[in-house]
């Protein structure tokens, strides 16, 4: 059976990656990985034929197959379904659905007529293994975040670079010019087979386009060119190829202009292509060996990042072989069969820019840093990771006071200001509080900063005068300072104020904002509220909707509910 699986997935893997570039532009919103079980098994048990599909087979392969071989029900539940979908959707609009099979309509009325079914088995599935021994649970890769998570949580704060640094370090990642250099080979309209995507005469030709080189073989150098697939898959992940009409592809319009002049287009592309770093783990010609030793790659940047940046490599080695052979009882087999598992690894790494090397010393460039951050929190893991201060705009260093505990939070804005000449210190943070004035907590904590700056915010505080949502801290400041000419803040700048303590107290929760109201009196909520509904702030009716809902006494609640009501009507 082994072999069977393995030259059917031979057979269908073309016609997949084919699939996955046209989904990325036909079906963005399916998720193409999720159909490589259904095409194979597909094959494997109802037709020799990979385009002949019938309502029947779809049935019995979705209700009676993929319960028994299915990996993840929980994705599959959410996804399999319109992944199909849009599979067969592939086939007949390239022509590959046979004319013996059903057509794309009956086929997709079938997958209407089992989603329920299928859904409840995958959901029967998944209670299955929720129930079962925590034991039997398989175990992550060398790539899982999570057992170092509390590791992660406990490092010191990580200052990430410029976007301009950054970006120049993308610029100069080899592996992107290569993958620049194939896609632009490709060309338009080229076209791509149904057994391997290029003929060996076009490897020989993408080999001298990227620049690698050309093995020995007595067979098919398709098959020996690895590294050439990882780049060209690297291609497709920066969006450099895209899928054509029928069996083409071809290269995106701008591609030839890496390195774009744009700083946050190039971190954009080189974010695209991070994942790219699955691509340097090792590949053995035994399956389950190679499988062994998957996440090695990103295995190499946790340990990096956990090492303050740099380990030495025969270290890294070291404890990665431990960890093979602890994840996996044929990790031990695969490393040594690898020879020097560490290298392709290192080497993806260093042409991607997140590495260098300097003798035995492996250490993190400050775009591996930014890379592998990004990383962790796909993986919904928690580090403390900023700007560094030099970089940092107003606006982030609002955002990120906000969050923290005050001491820390000050420590920050000390070392912004530190940079900075008073004066044009107060002029960045109320610019970054006038961006969105439905920003209650922003706007208070710039107001609060440049409160403290005196004299020398003045200029700011009169800049700040003509922002709606910043005038009533702007008036009431210069009032504060004596500044001749300042105006005097008016009652709706005062009610302005209180409509932005209350946003900010709702956002702390219920409990907060009915203690806020408390401290207020009921007599003074009362006159507010049949005067504050006028105020054009962002939240005024949610606010008013929020009283109306929580207020103890009945007859504010039924005040603000009025007021609601004259808001909602101006």
């Amino acid at each position: 059976m082994t072999d069977r699986i393995e030259v059917a997935a031979t057979e269908l893997r073309p016609l997949l990656e084919e699939f996955i570039m046209w989904a990325r532009a036909n079906a963005p919103g399916s998720d193409p990985e999720l159909v490589g079980p259904a095409a194979l098994w597909h094959r494997l048990a109802f037709s020799q034929d990979l385009g002949t599909w019938k309502r029947a087979d779809l049935r019995n392969l979705l209700l009676e197959r993929m319960p028994k071989v299915v990996e993840d029900p929980d994705a599959a539940a959410d996804g399999m379904l319109p992944a199909v979908d849009a599979y067969l959707t592939f086939l007949d609009q390239t022509g590959r659905l046979a004319k013996g099979s059903d057509s794309l309509a009956d086929l997709q009325a079938e997958l209407d007529d089992v989603e329920d079914e299928f859904v409840d088995l995958m959901e029967e599935l998944l209670e299955d293994s929720e129930d079962g021994d925590e034991d039997d649970e398989e175990a992550g890769d060398l790539g899982d975040f999570e057992p170092f998570a509390d590791q992660l949580a406990a490092l010191d704060t990580i200052r990430l670079r410029p976007d301009a640094e950054l970006a120049e370090a993308a610029r100069r990642a080899p592996l992107i010019a290569m993958a620049r250099d194939l896609a632009v080979w490709v060309g338009s309209g080229r076209h791509v087979g149904e057994e391997t995507l290029l003929t060996d005469a076009e490897v020989e030709e993408a080999l001298l386009a990227t620049g690698l080189p050309r093995p020995e073989t007595d067979g098919p150098i398709s098959e020996v060119v690895p590294q050439l697939w990882n780049i060209w898959n690297l291609a497709v992940d920066l969006e450099f190829i895209e899928p054509g009409e029928g069996s083409t592809v071809g290269v995106q319009d701008d591609t030839a202009e890496w390195p774009f002049d744009d700083d946050e287009d190039v971190l954009d592309a080189w974010m695209l292509g991070l994942h790219s770093v699955d691509y340097g783990d090792p590949e053995l010609d035994d399956e389950d060996l190679t499988m062994a030793l998957t996440g090695l790659t990103r295995g190499v940047l946790v340990r990096l990042l956990l090492g303050g940046g740099s380990r030495g490599r025969d270290e890294l080695a070291r404890e990665l072989s431990e960890a093979a052979a602890e994840l996996d009882e044929l990790g031990s087999d695969a490393w040594e069969a690898a020879g020097d598992p560490l290298a392709p690894a290192i080497d993806w790494l260093v042409g991607y820019g997140m590495v260098e090397v300097d003798g035995d010393t492996v250490r993190l460039t400050p775009l591996g840093t930014e890379g592998v951050v990004h990383l962790i929190d796909d993986a919904d893991i928690e580090v403390d990771a900023r700007p560094a201060i030099e970089s940092m705009s107003a606006h982030e260093l609002l955002a990120l006071s906000a969050e923290l505990p005050e001491e820390e939070a000050d420590a920050e804005f000390a070392a912004w200001m530190r940079l900075r000449e008073p004066g044009r210190a107060a002029e960045e943070l109320l610019e970054a509080a006038a961006e969105d004035d439905s920003d209650a907590l922003i706007r208070v904590q710039a107001a609060s900063v440049v409160g403290t700056l005196g004299e020398a915010a003045v200029p700011a505080w009169q800049k700040a005068l003509e922002e709606p949502s910043l005038r009533p801290y702007a008036a009431t400041h210069l009032s504060q300072l004596g500044v001749e000419g300042a105006p005097e803040p008016t009652q709706d700048d005062t009610h302005w104020l209180i409509l932005d303590m209350w946003t900010i107290s709702a956002g702390l929760g219920r409990s907060e904002f009915v203690g806020s109201l408390r401290d207020i009196g009921d007599e003074m909520i009362t006159g507010l509220l049949e005067v504050i509904w006028k105020i054009p702030h962002a939240h005024v009716e949610e606010l008013l909707d929020l009283i109306s809902q929580v207020h103890p006494d009945k007859q504010i609640a039924k005040t603000a509910r009025r007021a609601l009501f004259k808001a909602r009507s101006l």
